[in-house]
């Protein structure tokens, strides 16, 4: 018989081999759905990972991955400070959505004047739409104990709401001959999130991926708070007795991801995206769960599994071009990781016995 017994503590040999194993799981369990969708495995999976940074075109896709894997470590750093603490903040794309029209309806709001001061002004409303949309569910849970994964989940819905009507009033572009969307801030040099080494695929917003890298490192092994995030996360009864204050990190954790969504969704629409438009957001908030529970919770491991989901993204479209294959089933592929990844978790607390049957 085979069952799971519980390990003394959980083994740190599993905690890393995890996510690697996780890859390799998607990869033969994706070849077999490519199979079956009568494309040519192997052919798929070298397409997703081989073409983007090695393949014939590989000098444009290469700097794309610092683009699709910027707003991903953004999203996915604030969302593990709040992970590590139990504070389940699912609502990233709204944030993501908020801060992109905070920070573009900043901008705009000073067209055509140019000025130095106009982007600045932009990263702190975009900040602060992230921010206060996540302050929601926060001040809910603190004040009348609501489930901040189902609120800040369902304000998600609400957000697309206010970007249709966004694009379809208030920041609709008046010389954009009645579609949908904004001024494309790409046109608008002192709103424009321009390369800063051209054909590089740095913008502002890898920086601040950067920085936020740097700062949760810090944050998580040399700061009090960093401690009690953790200790909350791995003994809440010892967080209570060591005097740490569940209102302040609750809203410590939910506004700092907040903002950091935002400042991804500021940093998206006012360079890749350019505008405001109906489908501005591509899923960025969510798939970021992903990319934090790959990288293991830890600053560093984020940044090495954003650059593997923007691969997965960047590949996935090379793959749809070249082999026809449906973005559902990218995505059903992108989405086989986090499975695998959450599955062979267990692992790490459990070990596989086996027991002879019992003779009746």
């Amino acid at each position: 018989m085979i069952r799971l017994e519980k390990r003394p503590q959980p083994s740190q040999a599993w905690s890393l081999a995890t996510p690697l194993v996780a890859v390799l799981a998607t990869m033969i369990f994706g070849g077999l759905l490519f199979a079956i969708l009568g494309k040519p495995p192997v052919e798929a999976i070298r397409t997703i990972f081989w073409e983007p940074l090695f393949g014939e075109f590989s000098f444009y896709y290469r700097p794309q991955l610092l683009v699709k894997g910027a707003p991903l470590v953004l999203i996915a750093i604030g969302l593990s400070l709040g992970f590590r603490a139990g504070v389940w903040n699912i609502g990233a794309e709204g944030q993501y959505i908020m801060g992109a029209i905070f920070g573009a309806g900043a901008g705009l709001a000073f067209y055509p004047m140019e000025a130095v001061y106009i982007f600045p002004i932009m990263v702190i409303a975009g900040a602060f739409g992230g921010w206060i949309w996540a302050m929601i569910p926060a001040v809910l849970r603190t004040r009348f104990g609501t489930n901040e994964i189902l609120v800040s989940l369902m304000l998600v819905y609400v957000a697309e709401q206010f970007l249709a009507s966004v694009s379809l009033g208030l920041l609709k572009n008046p010389e954009g001959f009645g579609f949908p969307g904004s001024r494309n801030l790409q046109s608008y040099p002192s709103a424009f999130n321009a390369e800063l080494i051209e054909g590089s695929g740095m913008h502002w917003g890898v920086v601040a991926a950067f920085i936020a890298v740097i700062f949760a490192y810090v944050l998580l092994r040399k700061h009090m708070l960093g401690f009690h995030i953790r200790l909350t996360g791995e003994a809440p009864r010892a967080a209570k007795f060591a005097g740490v204050n569940p209102t302040r990190l609750v809203l410590f954790c939910l506004g700092t991801s907040g903002a950091l969504a935002g400042l991804a969704g500021m940093f998206e629409v006012s360079g890749p995206a350019g505008q405001i438009s109906i489908d501005f957001n591509v899923g960025y908030g969510f798939t970021a769960i992903i990319v934090a529970f790959l990288g293991r919770l830890h600053p560093v491991g984020i940044m090495l599994a954003g650059g593997l989901m923007a691969l997965t993204y960047i590949g996935g479209e090379i793959a749809q071009s070249n082999l026809g294959l449906p973005a559902a089933a990218i995505q059903v592929f992108q989405g086989m990781l986090l499975f695998f990844l959450l599955a062979l978790d267990l692992l790490t607390n459990f070990r596989i016995a086996l027991r002879k049957p019992e003779a009746v």
